[in-house]
């Protein structure tokens, strides 16, 4: 719960994990938009206004329950030339986005540890959210289970080895999804936690140095 943590690491965490969020769903529709489907840009959300993307309960969540999500991007795969490999591209291209946020915040924050620059707790505490949240977000939003990205990317993939593991996934995976979130809410246990923190940690030492 984000209502709990320090006034001042919440204001810091805020800004970062609503710009976050919104670039997330600007990259499902500029790849909509670069693939042939302009429906992103005609409902306005082909920019990075907060006001455009933020959905009023996902935020409230954000605040009460430390999990959140903004609205999905509407997108109309009839737009597409190759639709299934289409609406994996525009699936992918949100969680791809995080990762490149959080590799350039890697860059400065490994320049300002070399150089000395702007060396400031402040700013180091900054990038460093910066570059978890990112990364974060994006392994998160990876995992295949609906209506996450990862159901869009890998599901094809799955149901090719697996169909009725992959319509479990898409027909349960809204109820999972949730079980797994409730569970780390009430108990000391995170199974998304247990889930995506090795990859978390990985991409935090590739894109900073930085172990923990």
């Amino acid at each position: 719960m984000l209502l709990r943590l320090p006034m001042e690491v919440l204001i810091i965490l805020l800004p970062i994990l609503i710009f976050s969020l919104c670039f997330h769903e600007f990259s499902h529709g500029y790849m909509a938009y670069h693939l042939g489907d302009h429906t992103a840009a005609q409902n306005g959300r082909l920019t990075l206004n907060p006001i455009a993307h933020l959905d009023p309960i996902g935020s409230l969540m954000i605040l009460f329950v430390g999990f959140g999500w903004a609205k999905p991007v509407p997108v109309n795969p009839v737009n597409f030339s190759n639709p299934r490999e289409d609406m994996m591209k525009v699936a992918f291209a949100g969680p791809a986005s995080n990762l490149i946020l959080a590799f350039i915040g890697g860059l400065i924050m490994r320049f300002v540890n070399m150089t000395g620059i702007m060396q400031s707790e402040i700013f180091i505490q900054i990038l460093y959210f910066f570059v978890f949240i990112n990364i974060s977000l994006a392994i998160f939003n990876l995992i295949p289970v609906a209506p996450l990205d990862g159901s869009q990317i890998f599901g094809n993939m799955i149901s090719k080895n697996n169909p009725e593991l992959a319509w479990k996934l898409q027909f349960y995976g809204p109820k999972i999804l949730m079980g797994l979130i409730l569970i780390g809410m009430v108990t000391p246990f995170s199974i998304l936690g247990f889930i995506m923190m090795p990859f978390v940690k990985t991409f935090m030492y590739l894109f900073t140095g930085i172990t923990f």
